[in-house]
């Protein structure tokens, strides 16, 4: 097989089973929980630090209105701030609050628990070592989209 028949192969398995995913997440969600917008821009903020509405859209792909209704909603929980750039008073930078963070660390959303059960019960430690090792993966292919 040549690779361009892996990379089809490969491109097709993960289209079908990251959708068939996404599916049930946004189907698990409760009252209260994370948008996956939301859980996306916590995320950033997390990983890359403080960053500009603007800079979360481009990172994610999606327009500057619909970053600020997710960052207005965060704002509205507690999770994210805004500050005035020190170098830039003209800019708005966002940043994790406390909340923001104890949000993420502890996972406490419905679908991030439902997952977490799903894995324990249905995988083995080795299932959970490969897919531990391709979470990464997974997200730097998003980020390459």
């Amino acid at each position: 097989m040549t690779r361009s028949a892996d990379v089809d192969d490969v491109a097709g398995a993960l289209y079908d089973s990251l959708g068939l995913l996404a599916r049930r997440l946004r189907q698990m969600q409760a009252p209260g929980d994370l948008s996956l917008p939301e859980r996306a821009a916590l995320a950033r903020l997390d990983r890359g630090g403080p960053a500009t509405a603007a800079e979360l859209a481009r990172a994610e792909q999606i327009t500057s209105q619909a970053m600020g209704t997710t960052l207005g909603l965060l704002e509205e929980r507690g999770l994210v701030e805004r500050r005035r750039d020190p170098h830039d008073g003209r800019r708005i930078i966002l940043s994790l609050t406390e909340a923001g963070v104890e949000m993420l660390r502890h996972k406490r959303d419905a679908r991030g628990r439902q997952l977490a059960k799903a894995l324990g019960e249905h995988f083995t430690d080795a299932e959970l070592a490969t897919l531990k090792a391709a979470a990464p993966l997974i997200e730097r292919l998003g980020d390459s989209l």
